[in-house]
């Protein structure tokens, strides 16, 4: 499968190492809106095209998908330029800045009859199945409350701090945390109730939120960019509970019993980069003519979507253009 990149920032440069780490993709081709960028990154990384538009990429009819990294404020424009040619395409979490933009998206990627996902990586992992199947082999009785957390010291990425790039903690690692609550308890919520920091550029520099479920399940979540935190998914049973650690990136899921007592460890297996099972994801999609990966529904995006415009609203949150 041929992979095109959108982009020349550095998950781009670990899709790259990934595909590169492929047998069954490969990277094809690179675009920058700057051609001495994609130059750069096509000679490090081995890419057979280089284009200094973004277009150029879109209308190259050997490209079977086209991996969009660019900051999510360009996200809705770029996808609906590479659906209108024609292009698979694998686009960075978050999807979109809001519900509104990704039920546009999908739609044209639906009347295009066209591959379109949200690159949200541990949706797409072993461990995530892995704990899934630990969930529902009730080996820690009922579910009833989760926290989890994901904090970087990323303050000072510009990006992150500017609300025309939808900038903020919530867009760019709270949705992982969204994710976490989402897998353990699905998307049924009956209150969200949340607080933010803000910063002087007027996006969230940390936040908390809980999710409370009809069924009495709570969801406690933070992020933030501004503090290191250990990064942890815990799920508390009414049998026990499990430990996951790093919700990034599952690197294991410790079970225990009622007595605190560790019953099973699971280790996450070998991986490239761990971008490898997205790409696999989508050439198994593209091969079965679907629309959507199963690992990550258009509904689930939506749905996540629609939890962070409420979380927002309770700020006062806007990006630009939005009501």
């Amino acid at each position: 499968m041929k992979v095109g990149i959108l982009s020349t920032g550095n998950i781009a440069g670990v899709m790259a190492v990934t595909l590169n780490g492929m047998k069954e993709a490969e990277l094809y081709a690179v675009a920058s809106r700057n051609i001495e960028k994609a130059q750069a990154f096509a000679g490090k990384f081995g890419a057979s095209r280089a284009y200094g538009s973004y277009e150029e990429l879109a209308a190259d009819e050997q490209v079977d998908l086209v991996y969009v990294a660019t900051p999510m404020s360009e996200h809705y424009e770029n996808v609906n330029m590479l659906l209108r040619h024609g292009r698979n395409v694998l686009c960075e979490k978050s999807f979109a800045l809001n519900e509104k933009q990704a039920a546009e998206m999908f739609a044209l990627a639906k009347e295009k009859k066209l591959l379109l996902t949200e690159a949200i990586w541990v949706r797409y992992m072993p461990m995530w199945k892995t704990l899934r199947e630990v969930l529902e082999s009730g080996v820690i009785g009922k579910p009833m409350t989760v926290t989890a957390n994901l904090c970087y010291l990323i303050d000072q990425v510009p990006r992150l701090m500017s609300l025309e790039l939808g900038g903020g903690a919530l867009l760019d690692v709270g949705v992982y945390v969204m994710n976490f609550a989402s897998l353990v308890f699905g998307d049924e919520i009956e209150k969200i109730t949340s607080t933010a920091v803000m910063t002087d550029t007027g996006v969230d520099a940390q936040n908390s939120i809980t999710l409370t479920y009809p069924g009495g399940e709570m969801a406690v979540l933070n992020s933030s960019l501004r503090v290191l935190s250990d990064r942890k998914g815990i799920i508390y049973g009414t049998k026990g509970y499990v430990i996951v650690e790093n919700i990034n990136n599952f690197e294991s899921i410790t079970v225990y019993n009622e007595n605190r007592e560790v019953k099973a460890v699971y280790e996450q297996p070998g991986q490239i980069t761990g971008y490898e099972y997205e790409v696999l994801a989508c050439k198994a999609a593209i091969e079965e003519g679907l629309l959507e990966c199963p690992e990550m529904p258009h509904k689930e995006t939506l749905e996540i979507m629609r939890q962070m415009d409420a979380v927002r609203k309770q700020w006062g949150m806007r990006y630009p253009g939005e009501e």
